[in-house]
């Protein structure tokens, strides 16, 4: 496992990447969730087969990959097939975090999560960085992302938590509704924050 580990994480249309490639572009190993997601249904994964067979061939493309967007309007739509989805998904997902933090050569590393509240991933992390928005620029955001309704965008914002407990988990936060610039310099602050918190715990 890294030395230290900043989790970052915020609701969908929050700028989470955003922020979290301006810690990339610092030389910080990011570990994300959302790629662990990924990685772990793709093509010859054991979970793959188990989705195929849980839900319907239907759910693989032409090429025998994972059909998101279908599986997404089947979760969604259905707290129970979203509980069956995370119990088979979720420890994949964890120990494909674990491995690649261990791995990392950083100063310190940053698992990034939009789930980090939810599925416990926060206990990784040595500090939480929340990036934060209004739900109205939420909604807004993604739907001009994703192409997506805005009942879909609600119901995602509803399943994951909410603002004020991913706010109460933060160590540190930035609020990201202004321009780039805003962000840049609250990226280069926390970097060197966190910099300077690393060299301590590696002395200790």
């Amino acid at each position: 496992m890294a030395e230290f580990v900043v989790g970052i994480t915020g609701g969908i249309g929050s700028g989470k990447t955003a922020v979290s490639d301006r810690f990339a572009e610092q030389g910080i190993t990011i570990v994300d969730a959302d790629l662990a997601a990924r990685a772990v249904v793709e093509p010859g994964q054991p979970a793959l087969t188990a989705i195929a067979e849980h839900y319907g061939a239907h759910l693989l493309t032409a090429e025998g990959t994972l059909d998101r967007r279908a599986l997404r309007d089947i979760v969604f739509a259905d707290p129970e097939q979203r509980q069956w989805l995370e119990q088979l998904t979720h420890p994949l997902i964890n120990q494909y975090l674990v491995d690649h933090l261990a791995a990392a050569t950083s100063a310190y590393a940053m698992l990034a999560s939009p789930l980090l509240a939810e599925t416990g991933q926060s206990r990784h992390c040595h500090r939480v960085l929340v990036v934060d928005v209004p739900v109205e620029l939420q909604v807004a955001r993604t739907m001009a992302r994703d192409d997506s309704d805005e009942t879909q965008v609600r119901a995602i914002i509803k399943a994951q938590a909410s603002r004020e407990d991913r706010l109460a988990l933060a160590d540190d936060v930035i609020v990201n509704d202004q321009d780039l610039a805003h962000l840049d310099r609250e990226v280069a602050r926390l970097h060197e924050q966190y910099l300077n918190l690393a060299a301590a715990s590696g002395e200790r």
